[in-house]
């Protein structure tokens, strides 16, 4: 089964943003040498640990620093942008690196109501399917004599995904024959639904003959199961100041998360969380293979916050190394 990596480009406490671009680009590296097939960047706006905001700039550098690997977007969030400005961003990278760029399109902002004010958006509005299709257009066949071209970006063909987390980018996905990517690993409550949905609706076209699904899972491995576990401490206790409003660099990886979080916020936290593979390689594998066999997804894209660079490195080369012997 094919795997990939999703990063966020995690700024930890005690770096710095030029530090988790450099990590990114190192992993990335590594990711084409362990035998990822994507490597995909998310947009995130107004997060102190995060430094993926400006994605498709990010896209290139990461392209620049490895040869093979495809590089793309796990996503762009669609309302933010112009399709046509989306088009020619996307049109120029693939124009530069051809055949390795994806575009995964998201619903969201990215962010919180100012980020929303900041970029100009209209809270009400909603085109996000009439923008896609835009976008579509755009990145297709050559439309000589149109009044608005993509140029870069007519005639690449940018593989284009919907990313969701509802069933809304399921009927979507569905309706325009497009892959399909679900954000499993922090939204899984409509998980079931939205697979079943898409695969039922799925409407052939000339993008995809057939569905096509992707299903996220946060890993943390390592050599021995109690260091994974303390390691994936960081993405909790990152995910519950989230979750109450104070979001910051990725914390240090603790050793009492319920004396930080409490309890109550710890279920809900591992509750969003529970698509997850954690311990060292033997339990890493069979916790990819039942989450595998439970969804059958065609293929997965696994991701994971770690606070150590080295030992971030070594999680997902552990995670390869299950997923090749899977």
């Amino acid at each position: 089964m094919p795997f990939s990596l999703l990063d966020l480009s995690p700024v930890p406490e005690g770096s710095e943003a030029a530090d988790a671009i450099r990590n990114t680009l190192d992993l990335a590296r590594h990711a084409e040498s362990w035998g990822y097939r994507r490597f995909w960047l998310a947009e995130h706006h107004n997060m102190p640990g995060i430094a993926s905001a400006a994605t498709a700039v990010l896209i290139g550098l990461v392209a620049q620093a490895t040869s093979s690997i495809r590089v793309g977007a796990g996503g762009i969030m669609l309302p933010n942008h112009a399709p046509l400005t989306v088009a020619e961003s996307f049109g120029t990278l693939a124009t530069a690196f051809p055949d390795r760029i994806d575009l995964g399109l998201g619903r969201a902002p990215g962010g919180d109501g100012a980020v929303i004010r900041a970029l100009r958006r209209d809270p009400m509005a909603d085109s996000f399917p009439q923008d896609v299709v835009e976008l579509l257009d755009y990145l297709g066949p050559e439309r000589p004599g149109a009044p608005v071209r993509a140029l870069p970006g007519e005639g690449t063909n940018v593989p284009v995904w919907i990313l969701g987390s509802s069933l809304f980018g399921a009927q979507l996905a569905a309706h325009l024959g497009l892959p399909y990517a679900f954000a499993s690993h922090f939204a899984p409550s409509d998980l079931d639904r939205a697979i079943a949905i898409y695969r039922e609706r799925f409407r052939p076209g000339p993008w995809n003959d057939r569905p096509q699904v992707m299903l996220a899972i946060n890993v943390f491995a390592a050599d021995d199961g109690d260091d994974a576990r303390y390691l994936r401490t960081s993405m909790q206790l990152a995910f519950a100041r989230l979750r109450t409003g104070m979001p910051g660099k990725l914390p240090r990886p603790v050793q009492d998360l319920d004396a930080e979080i409490g309890p109550q916020m710890r279920r809900m936290v591992d509750e969003a969380l529970k698509i997850s593979a954690v311990g060292n390689a033997d339990e890493v594998g069979v916790q990819l293979h039942d989450l595998i066999s439970t969804y059958r997804p065609d293929e997965v894209i696994l991701t994971g916050q770690i606070h150590d660079h080295h030992a971030r490195l070594r999680s997902f080369q552990i995670a390869a190394d299950v997923m090749k012997a899977l």
